[in-house]
Formats: C-alpha cells, sequence, structure tokens
C-alpha cells in the first residue's frame, strides 16, 4: 500500500539508504537500521536498498502494519507500526533471476503491567517464616528485569526476572521490630545499555503486624472462696506478650461482664475488677480471664464458691459486775457454724452455742473471753472470732508486795517510796506519819532528812472500801564521823605547822653555820699576814 505521507528530506533519506555498489553479475540487498529498540505498540521506518540495476523487484516482509513511504529506482522506505513484540523484519528483492534478503532485528521493550505483592497475613507470630510473594505479569526484556523486596527501605531481596518466572519469594523470619513495617515489591527495567534509563514499577505497600505470646496462660490473682457482705478484688495479668497495648484482656464472672480497669505497658497487660458479692450469687461461680491478641485467645478459668458466715455472737450476762457476783459467758454461732472454743469453757465438741458461768473476782478484772466459731467451705476450714472484756469492782488492795512495811534512806540521799493500791475503781493513796500527822510524798522523794523519820500510816480508799497499813521509815546519820573529821583536820594542821617551823629552824642553822666558816676564815687569813 502506497503511503500518502509526506516525502523524507534528501539529508534523512541519506542516512537511511544504504549505498551498495553492484559487482559485474552480482547484486545486493540490505536493510537499515539492522536493530531497533522500540516500546511496545510503537512504529520504526525500514529501509531496503538493492545493488541491481535490471528487472528489480524490492519488498518488506513482515507481521506487523506497513506503510510504504517512499521509493527510488533501488530502494524503498517503509514504515511499521504498532510493533507488539519483538521480530525480524525482511527485505527481499527479485533481480533478474537472481533472489536475494537481508533481516533486521526489532527490540520492544514494556513496562510491566502488574507488580503486585500478595496480601500478608492479618497477624504475623514473631520467630515465624514469613514468606513474601511478589507478582510480576509482562515487562521486556526480561533478560533486562529485575524484582526487589524491600522492608520499607531496607533491601530484601534482589532477583532476576526471566520470561519463564511469574513470581518471586522470599522469606523472612517475623521479629518484634517488624511490627507495623511496611513492604512492597518493586521492578526494574535497566534500560540504561540502550541509552535509556533505569525504569521502576512499584507495588502497594503492604503493613505488617506482628505478635508475641509467652507459652503460659493469663494470671488469676483471687481467692477461691468469696464472702457475702464482702467485695473483692479480682485481677488477673499476663508478662511476655508483644504488643500489649493491642491486647484485650477481660474479666467474666458467671455469664456477666465485670466492669474492669484494664493496664497495658511494655510486655505487660492486666484486668482488675471490684465486685460486690450479694446474696443473688449462685454458690458457685465459673471465673474466666480471657486474653484476645491478633487472632489468638488465651483463657484461666477457676472456680469461686460464694458463701455467708456470720462472725458468732459473744455475750457476757453483765460487762461490769461488783466482786462476787455471776456472770453468765455465751457464745453462739450461725449460718451452719460450730463453736469450736470459748475461753474458759470446759472442753467438749463443737456445737452451735456454748456458755458457762463464774464467780467474778479481783483477778477477773480486765480478762478477756475470746470465742472462735468454724465453717467448712469447698473443703476449706474458715474461722471469725469475737471478743469481749469483763470489768470487776473490788475494794482497794494494798499488800507487802505492792507496799513494803520497812524503809531505811540514808539522809541526804535521793530515793522513791514505791507503794502501790490496787482495786476497781483505781483507789487513792495516802501516807501520813502517826505521830503528828506529816505526809509522806508518794513516789520521788528528792532529799531524805532526818526529821522524815518515823511510822507511817498508809490509807487506800475508794467507792468500794478502804484499807490501811503501817509503813516504818529509818534515816541513818552518825555524829561521830563529823568528830572524826574534826581531829582528822586538826592532826593534818599540827604535821603541817610542824614541818614548817622544822624548815625555819633547819634554815637559820644552816646560815649560822656559814657565818661561823666565814668568820673563822678571816681570823686565819690575818694570822698569816706579815707584820708591818
Amino acid at each position: 500500500m502506497t503511503s500518502t505521507r509526506a516525502k523524507p528530506t534528501l539529508p534523512l533519506l541519506l542516512t537511511l539508504v544504504a549505498v551498495v555498489i553492484p559487482g559485474p553479475g552480482d547484486a545486493q540487498v540490505s536493510i537499515q537500521p539492522r536493530e531497533a529498540f522500540l516500546p511496545r505498540g510503537g512504529s520504526v521506518q525500514v529501509n531496503c536498498s538493492s545493488s541491481c540495476t535490471e528487472d528489480l523487484s524490492l519488498g518488506l516482509e513482515t507481521q506487523w502494519l506497513k506503510d510504504e513511504l517512499e521509493s527510488g529506482p533501488n530502494w524503498k522506505l517503509f514504515e511499521l507500526s504498532e510493533i507488539g513484540e519483538d521480530s525480524s523484519p525482511l527485505c527481499f528483492e527479485n533481480c533478474g533471476t537472481m533472489q536475494s534478503s537481508a533481516s533486521a532485528t526489532i527490540t520492544v521493550y514494556s513496562f510491566p503491567e502488574r507488580v503486585e505483592l500478595d496480601p500478608l497475613p492479618a497477624w504475623q507470630q514473631v520467630g515465624k517464616d514469613l514468606t513474601l510473594r511478589c507478582h510480576v505479569d509482562g515487562g521486556a526484556p526480561r533478560t533486562q528485569l529485575s524484582a526487589v523486596l524491600l522492608r520499607g527501605e531496607e533491601i530484601l531481596s534482589h532477583q532476576p526476572v526471566d520470561r519463564h518466572t511469574k513470581e518471586i519469594t522470599y522469606t523472612v523470619l517475623a521479629s518484634r521490630g517488624d511490627h507495623r513495617a511496611n513492604f512492597s515489591c518493586h521492578t526494574e527495567l535497566d534500560l540504561r545499555p540502550q541509552g535509556l534509563a533505569l525504569f521502576s514499577n512499584v507495588s502497594k505497600v503492604r503493613h505488617l503486624r506482628t505478635f508475641d505470646l509467652p507459652a503460659t496462660n493469663p494470671k488469676l490473682d483471687t481467692p477461691d472462696l468469696l464472702e457475702v457482705g464482702t467485695q473483692q478484688k479480682l485481677f488477673c495479668s499476663l508478662e511476655g506478650l508483644f504488643p500489649a497495648s493491642e491486647a484485650r484482656i477481660y474479666l467474666e464472672l458467671g455469664d456477666r461482664m465485670l466492669t474492669q480497669e484494664m493496664t497495658n505497658s511494655s510486655d505487660f497487660v492486666s484486668a482488675a475488677a471490684l465486685v460486690e458479692v450479694t446474696e443473688e450469687f449462685d454458690r458457685t461461680l465459673l471465673l474466666r480471664c480471657v486474653l484476645e491478641l491478633a487472632d489468638q485467645i488465651l483463657e484461666t478459668q477457676r472456680t469461686l464458691t460464694v458463701y455467708n458466715f456470720s462472725a458468732p455472737v459473744l455475750t457476757l450476762s453483765q460487762l461490769e459486775v461488783s466482786e462476787g457476783s455471776q456472770v453468765t459467758v455465751k457464745c453462739e454461732a450461725h449460718s451452719g457454724s460450730q463453736v469450736v472454743l470459748l475461753s474458759g469453757a470446759p472442753p467438749g465438741p463443737p456445737t452451735p452455742q456454748v456458755q458457762f458461768t463464774l464467780n467474778a473476782s479481783p483477778e477477773d478484772h480486765k480478762r478477756r473471753f475470746f470465742c472462735s466459731a468454724a465453717l467448712e467451705v469447698a473443703g476449706k476450714t474458715l474461722f471469725k472470732n469475737q471478743t469481749l472484756e469483763l470489768h470487776v469492782l473490788y475494794g482497794p488492795r494494798l499488800d507487802e508486795t505492792d507496799c513494803l512495811g520497812n524503809w531505811t534512806w540514808r539522809e541526804g540521799s535521793q530515793q522513791t517510796l514505791k507503794c502501790q493500791a490496787w482495786g476497781n475503781p483505781s483507789p487513792k493513796l495516802t501516807c501520813r506519819r502517826k505521830a503528828d500527822g506529816a505526809l509522806l510524798p508518794v513516789g520521788v522523794v528528792k532529799s531524805v532528812k532526818r526529821e522524815m523519820n518515823g511510822t507511817y500510816e498508809c490509807h487506800a480508799f475508794s467507792s468500794h472500801g478502804n484499807v490501811t497499813r503501817n509503813v516504818h521509815l529509818t534515816v541513818l546519820y552518825h555524829h561521830e564521823n563529823n568528830l572524826a573529821i574534826i581531829i582528822l583536820v586538826t592532826v593534818l594542821a599540827t604535821v603541817g605547822l610542824l614541818g614548817v617551823v622544822f624548815y625555819v629552824y633547819n634554815h637559820q642553822r644552816k646560815i649560822r653555820i656559814y657565818k661561823l666558816q666565814k668568820a673563822q676564815e678571816a681570823i686565819k687569813l690575818k694570822a698569816q699576814a706579815p707584820p708591818p
């Protein structure tokens, strides 16, 4: 088909036409360009030329659409369009009875039609293999095509993609650091050897979430028994999981979800709930702690027993009695429990009620009575106790152990008069000397004087009676001690005076002897002198 397009200019035609000079009896056909590199669906101009000079028939054989653009005596210019794949167009000639041909190579390049990374699992367990799969459809030439698997900006794998490859894979070991990481697949068509560039196609980015769970189930920290009328804190926790911030943990008691407070931190998660135990509760309840992370569920269960146990009732017929009065002590148990101990009562088997009677004495004052009841619940024995204190009113007591009858103190010393009266109510105590009624202070005596010597009557009294006791106080003091001191001082003074006199006498004697020696020496010198 003859083209209606404009003729190429002479310079362009000269670049496309290969000038062939025929040899004698020889003909030659050529094709230009010998090699072409173009995008899929593109077009190229092909020149067929011949050295034949007589009876020439020249043409181009190709599978693609072609237009004859120009022609001359021994050449033709064609345009091939909508080229879809690699091919080899063929220029042929009939020169007389001779036939010859020449072929070119057309290489088509195209970008991949599909670059897709398979969806990642919703959650990937830490320590497990994760296989990345990238599908590559199309793209040419495959010898210059490769695929790159990326984690963020990190290259995990760089693999060639040949004509038989539809999918490339790479396996990584999932870690906690991969949580919320981005994974993608890139293809690279390297056309730089052909003077073009490096072209990339990018898949959709996939996001990964990783998780890690310990080998243990959540830990329930709660008693097995719940008492009616109490508030009980239920607590459940698990550590060693990841990511704790995305875990959900909750508590269920019976068939109801508990209102709870959840805590997440690092690799620890917990749930706590406060339960008001009432009579409406079933006697046995199933407590469940459930943890949900990723597509995993960990659960711990425990059966709780609800019980009602009232403390025993301990009563005294009178809490305050006078000495000698009778007091009945009684302890009663309720809610199916049994009294197992009542202090003061004779021993016996557990019964719902125990009592006894006593005659109150001073020794029973502030006596504490103890009652204990026991209840069997789910194979465990529980105890509850009550205590009461008895007050006995009795008159004053003042005996030898609390107030000695004889005291001996030294004059000038500090002493403490220990005299204690007992009774309920507490009695008042005074000690007065029988002779003159002088008061002797009970407690610390700062300085003992000889005038305090004598016999005292200590009197304790209260609304329940009075009692007296004689106390003899002897104060020690000695006159002979003063005389001995005076004699000693006199002797010492006399000895000192005699010592002074002896010293003076001896000193004067030495002076006299010295003067006598000097006088004798003078006389001797005078006698030895010559006469005048």
